[in-house]
């Protein structure tokens, strides 16, 4: 009896409100109602850090840095963003702000934490999209000529998470590509530049994200000419690959965000844009993603999948077979740690360079030498995969057999089957 009171009272108890963290005044702790920053750029509610500078403190309370100034500046982007939460109201004046501000920086960063904070419902997040000119506002400063590269990474930022965000309805998303389209050429340039010089690691997979957001839109919100114009830009899939392959270490968010684009640009363009990411590199990069450990199960399928594709051409066999102990080992150490759609990209391309065209030897000793490689080929076979990758993984099987030590000697397979690509 008591069992079953305590749980009716756990069900009947109110929900709790979660309140923003950055809305509550650093002082008191309470939600603030009058919002001002200090020359140090935090922000405190009027009355607290008022009392806190009449007291004859002239440091900062958060950072205790020195004020050279206890100059209080408004800061309007906050308070409109705290009554669109604790009201059913909604304005438009958060775009004036980001529009009209001559630094409209500490207003982006507001909006980055606002859509980040989990504590805020995507209720209040989609209606503060809805309210109208954010969306324009937010691209008008992507592609704005006096723009510093601080503003620009904090408004693809904003963009970022509202194209990302779980909740974001379809018809706000879809205002958001448009407003990038409105200038493509400006909107993916900015882009670019953001991936070639980006001030953070963070920032260069914001503007990815943000790419494939626009790459993976439907066909009636974004032309295939359209996507096929982004994907063919010379510069974007170098940095992309740098992206994946990370400058000293993989980094698993940077990995999954240049694949996911990587992807969408295959989608969009196809064998066109096979050759130049073998060039740029792509080979090597996916290699290192797939031995990373930290990257997800996710990413490391699509990496398989975009190194199915560049194994189509003859450039990218090559670069396969050149650095055959690497590549093949991390195909081999990854494909039974992915779903279906990957342990069969990772056919194809062990099939690719082991039997396409009489086979590579450097990649038939790099499987032969994996551990339990041609166990997991067996077990790919024998499981549930297409009937092409079964006849596949049967090639692979055959090409292998034991000498009398119980080492792998390869040789050519009597089998004809239609290339895969």
């Amino acid at each position: 009896m008591g069992g079953r009171e305590s749980s009716r009272r756990r069900r009947v108890r109110p929900l709790e409100v979660r309140l923003p963290t950055y809305f509550r005044c650093p002082i008191s702790l309470e939600v603030m109602k009058s919002p001002v920053s200090l020359c140090t750029g935090v922000t405190y509610d009027r009355a607290s850090i008022q009392r806190w500078l009449d007291s004859g403190n002239r440091t900062c309370p958060a950072t205790r840095q020195p004020l050279p100034s206890t100059d209080l500046v408004p800061n309007l982007t906050l308070r409109r963003l705290i009554h669109l939460w604790s009201s059913t109201s909604s304005s438009s004046a958060v775009a004036d702000d980001i529009s009209s501000s001559p630094d409209p920086l500490p207003s982006l960063r507001d909006l980055a934490a606002f859509f980040s904070d989990p504590a805020v419902d995507d209720t209040e997040k989609n209606r503060l999209l809805a309210a109208g000119g954010l969306a324009p506002a937010l691209a008008a400063q992507i592609v704005k000529e006096d723009a510093g590269m601080e503003t620009v990474e904090a408004a693809i930022r904003v963009l970022a998470l509202v194209l990302s965000m779980d909740g974001t309805h379809e018809g706000n998303g879809r205002v958001a590509i448009s407003a990038l389209l409105a200038d493509l050429d400006g909107s993916v340039s900015a882009l670019i530049a953001v991936l070639q010089k980006g001030s953070s690691l963070e920032s260069r997979i914001d503007s990815a994200r943000v790419l494939d957001s626009i790459l993976s839109s439907p066909s009636d919100c974004v032309a295939e000419g359209t996507k096929i114009s982004i994907a063919e830009k010379p510069e974007l899939i170098p940095e992309l690959v740098r992206l994946i392959g990370g400058e000293t270490k993989v980094d698993p968010a940077a990995a999954d965000a240049g694949l996911r684009c990587l992807t969408g640009i295959l989608a969009a363009a196809g064998r066109r844009v096979r050759v130049p990411m073998v060039r740029a590199g792509l080979v090597a990069a996916a290699a290192r993603a797939l031995a990373e450990e930290d990257v997800a199960a996710g990413a490391a399928e699509r990496a398989l999948r975009v190194m199915e594709e560049v194994a189509a051409c003859a450039e990218g066999r090559a670069a396969i077979c050149e650095a055959a102990e690497e590549c093949v080992g991390a195909v081999m150490g990854r494909v039974m740690r992915v779903g279906r759609e990957g342990r069969e990209a990772a056919v194809v391309v062990l099939w690719a360079v082991c039997c396409g065209g009489g086979g590579d030897q450097r990649a038939r000793e790099a499987v032969a030498g994996a551990s339990g490689g041609l166990a997991k080929i067996l077990v790919l076979k024998q499981g549930d995969c297409s009937p092409a990758a079964g006849r596949m993984a049967g090639d692979l099987l055959r090409i292998f057999r034991a000498d009398a030590k119980s080492c792998l000697a390869g040789y050519d397979s009597k089998t004809i089957h239609i290339t895969p690509f």
